[in-house]
């Protein structure tokens, strides 16, 4: 049986479940990235400006190799200015450095470049692309597939990370003439399908051999990610340890503090802690700045690798140096252990009097929908007349988990539908006649709001089942397939439909228009219990499911 799935990525999420499902030995996702132009956008003195900052702030970032600050300022400024070509260009060029990066700090990748043998390495080509020719939403343009691995392995011999993890002395003349003499080698050919570009690549492998005394295997892997990770922005290879994350993320658990975080002037701020982690345990709060993990100062390092820093083994302590708002540096130790990861959480009656339950969905895992009918239980139990279903910052997850939570309101009709390149991918997801709890319903989205959150938002939209509150959601329209490899325990994610609300309006660059736009503030950190206080959005919301009330 067919199961499809969704997810969405969420920066420097600690635990952010990457939503997969089994499926003919793959799995099946989707990842967020910036969305398309929602509209041509028209240039004005304010928004040039605005655009020179990001460009101006991010070449800084670059100068530094702060890879993920600047992938996500870029990211930021994409979102905020669509259409604009420079940003898109160094989000490109950036998205290319942070990937070299983040795997030269992978062990598992790194000893993929020493363990696999060079006919090992082409075989794994050969799969990913075999791979792209079956499942890939669009005919692969094999010939550009074998450019843009070419252009990574440029990239490459000039990052340090590269060079030095290959412990590489080149004089700079003599790279010049590789990158020409590659250039002329592999710029005439034919490249017709997966057979040319394999032996493009295994010349490519010999030359820089010979010429450099590179590793074949780490050109090569040079030229899968380089294809894999062009197709589009969702696309990419998968590390051995970055595809085990998959696996453990499908449960809704990992090993680690329970903590999410984000960058914050040189240290990682923590913006969200998971209930019962043991970061919570041992007292971090929202609001909380880490400023060391073992000794080391986070403001030394990029966000990604001071964020690295607290990753571990399972039973060991990370000795943290943390400091709360207006409070002096504390050090604690916190234990990494396996976390829940609870995709139901704050459940509580926001208005007794009048009935009005709560609750926010954090992502849509494999136990959301169990864990979503205790919440609805509960609150049934106390009283409840109306709901509000929070899906503000939701990644997505598990496109069936979706279906199965729209289900429990939807009576009958389509939820979502699928289309691809290969037949096998059109699929229709239609209600089970589960749509059991019909309280007035309101749901609350964001920009943040993704992919199998959005599948939600607009089948309760488009069956007039609720009212949708907030901003515009984050437009995320395709589905992804994760495929484990054949060789060296690597995974492929790959984009394979897109989907389409029941009513059939995309949702790529589109997103789920709520039925009343509130603007959204920033979320007091203060450990408040209550979601209410000083959020606009909820208030509204709080008064549309008193005025449903009171018309039934």
């Amino acid at each position: 049986m067919r199961r499809m799935v969704l997810s969405a990525s969420s920066r420097f999420l600690f635990g952010a479940v990457l939503a997969v499902s089994v499926l003919r030995g793959s799995w099946l996702a989707v990842a967020a990235a910036p969305p398309a132009p929602l509209a041509s956008a028209t240039a004005t003195a304010g928004s040039v400006a605005e655009v020179g900052n990001v460009l101006r702030q991010g070449q800084q970032l670059e100068i530094q190799h702060r890879w993920s600050e600047a992938l996500a300022l870029y990211e930021d400024g994409v979102r905020q200015h669509p259409g604009d070509a420079d940003l898109q260009r160094r989000f490109d060029f950036t998205r290319l450095h942070y990937d070299l990066c983040r795997r030269y700090r992978d062990n598992s990748f790194r000893d993929a470049v020493v363990r696999l043998s060079l006919l090992d390495a082409l075989d794994l080509y050969s799969d990913v692309l075999g791979k792209m020719q079956a499942h890939y939403v669009e005919i692969p343009r094999w010939k550009e597939l074998v450019e843009r691995g070419t252009n990574d392995l440029e990239v490459a011999l000039t990052e340090v990370s590269f060079v030095e993890g290959l412990r590489l002395k080149v004089d700079p003349r003599v790279l010049d003439d590789f990158r020409q003499e590659l250039r002329q080698q592999l710029g005439p050919r034919v490249v017709a399908g997966p057979i040319d570009a394999r032996q493009a690549v295994a010349d490519a492998a010999r030359l820089g051999q010979q010429r450099l005394g590179l590793s074949p295997t780490a050109v090569v892997l040079e030229y899968v990610c380089g294809a894999a990770n062009s197709l589009d922005v969702y696309s990419c290879y998968l590390t051995p340890d970055q595809l085990n994350d998959v696996y453990s993320q499908i449960e809704g658990n990992f090993v680690g503090l329970g903590v999410e975080l984000k960058s914050d002037d040189g240290a990682l701020l923590i913006v969200r802690v998971i209930h019962g982690s043991p970061a919570e345990q041992q007292g971090l709060r929202s609001g909380d700045r880490i400023l060391e993990v073992d000794g080391h100062a986070t403001c030394k390092y990029p966000t990604d690798q001071a964020a690295n820093l607290l990753q571990g083994a399972e039973g060991t302590v990370a000795q943290l140096l943390v400091q709360s708002p207006g409070g002096r540096p504390r050090a604690l130790g916190v234990p990494r252990q396996r976390v829940e990861v609870p995709s139901v959480d704050e459940v509580q009656m926001l208005d007794r009097g009048q009935g009005t339950g709560y609750f926010k969905l954090t992502c849509f895992q494999k136990t959301t929908s169990r864990d979503m009918d205790e919440a609805l239980w509960s609150l049934h139990r106390d009283g409840m007349r109306s709901l509000i279903v929070d899906l503000r910052g939701n990644p997505g997850g598990l496109l069936v988990t979706a279906v199965e939570v729209a289900d429990k309101f939807i009576d009958r009709g389509v939820i979502v539908s699928t289309h691809g390149r290969n037949p096998q991918e059109d699929f229709t997801y239609s209600a089970q006649g589960n749509g059991g709890w019909r309280m007035p319903l309101v749901v609350l989205i964001d920009q943040d709001s993704a992919s199998a959150a959005e599948i939600f938002a607009g089948a309760i939209r488009d069956h007039h089942r609720g009212t949708i509150i907030g901003k515009r959601s984050y437009g995320k329209g395709s589905v992804q397939g994760i495929f484990p490899l054949t060789v060296g325990n690597a995974g492929l994610r790959l984009t394979t439909a897109k989907f389409y609300s029941p009513n059939g309006y995309p949702f790529a660059g589109i997103g789920v228009s709520p039925d009343l736009v509130v603007q959204q503030v920033a979320r007091p950190v203060d450990g408040s219990t209550n979601p209410a206080k000083e959020d606009p959005v909820l208030t509204a919301a709080l008064q549309a499911a008193r005025q449903m009330v009171a018309q039934r």
